[in-house]
């Protein structure tokens, strides 16, 4: 089978065609032939070397997809041949709380990933797309979309009224907007590109907030609030900005930190403010197919469609990866088969 695998880790031009021999199911397992796999943030460190240990070069990349069940193994009842199916990343975490154990299948890092012309997966993990979800919607779910559920409704316990504060228009912003309008909630956002910022308004921000005309744009949210700052906070800006999503926080509000970007910047320059504001900081990890599901469930009952920036051939998908990497675009990359 075609195949697509990560090379040495050090630019986002090392991506390679390559040919392996077609996964053979067994017990427990199934075969997933992708229809489109959606690319984030950390496709592109994985190439570039900046996500963790250096992985093996010859591992097949792609973190999230959507594809067609078309063979399983022995023992294997929870799906059908033919089912149309999704996972998330961390294939072993079905239930529960988290626990360190779930990173020992990390799809696309410590197992092959989607890039390739079919994909081994634990048959328990996957989950059967109801027919009103499209296959652009469900590809692009599994990474940002269940991370920004687990932060907003598994972490956060959000509320009608709460204010959501999304740092910048990357995929777990843009799917926490969508989340939090599905709970009633508002929506602040940032973005330092004021056509970003006026296409998160088309989707249905409340406030944005162009931090490149407001430096301090933790006073700027307090001034559009009338000093009351916002109740939750995806903090997808790394250590640099946890500082001032402190200073953007409300009294009682919790900051969600996600994603793998450490900065250099000292991250809390008031201290106290944990105490007079109550904060709570919390580090999350996508979540479980239990979680996924709920939000699969959600997302089928609500009429809620996932902005694509751009669509390329499985052959293009190296030119996919630069287009991700340039991070110029607003919405979803995805590659189709």
């Amino acid at each position: 089978m075609k195949a697509f695998q990560i090379g040495e880790q050090h630019s986002t031009n090392i991506l390679s065609a390559t040919t392996r021999p077609e996964p053979i199911a067994g017990p427990g397992e199934a075969i997933i032939a992708p229809r489109l796999v959606s690319l984030i943030s950390r496709d592109i460190q994985i190439l570039t070397g900046t996500y963790g240990p250096l992985q093996d070069p010859k591992r097949v990349p792609g973190t999230e997809g959507v594809g067609d069940v078309v063979a399983v193994g022995e023992g294997v009842t929870e799906i059908s041949v033919g089912d149309r199916v999704v996972c998330g990343h961390f294939a072993n975490w079905r239930e529960g709380p988290f626990s360190a154990n779930i990173f020992s299948h990390d799809i696309g890092i410590t197992h092959d990933g989607w890039l390739a012309e079919k994909i081994l997966l634990p048959a328990a993990s996957l989950i059967r797309l109801p027919d009103n979800i499209p296959d652009q919607d469900a590809a692009v779910l599994a990474s940002a979309g269940l991370t920004a559920w687990n932060a907003l409704v598994e972490t956060s316990n959000i509320n009608a009224g709460d204010l959501v504060l999304c740092l910048g228009t990357g995929g777990v912003s843009l799917a926490a907007l969508k989340v939090a309008k599905m709970h009633g909630a508002r929506v602040a956002i940032t973005s330092s590109s004021d056509e970003k910022l006026s296409v998160a308004r088309e989707l249905g921000a409340d406030i944005t907030i162009n931090y490149k005309q407001y430096p301090d744009w933790p006073a700027e949210l307090m001034k559009q609030t009338n000093n009351q700052g916002a109740d939750i906070i995806v903090e997808t800006g790394g250590q640099d900005t946890l500082g001032h999503s402190v200073a953007a926080a409300a009294v009682n509000g919790r900051i969600v930190i996600i994603g793998v970007t450490p900065g250099q910047n000292s991250p809390i320059p008031n201290y106290i403010s944990f105490i007079t504001k109550n904060i709570t900081i919390k580090g999350i990890a996508n979540g479980s197919r239990a979680m996924f599901v709920s939000y699969i469930n959600a997302l089928a009952a609500n009429d809620s469609t996932a902005l694509i920036s751009k669509t390329f051939d499985f052959d293009d998908a190296p030119e996919a990866y630069r287009f991700q990497a340039a991070a110029k675009h607003i919405g979803k990359v995805l590659i189709k088969f």
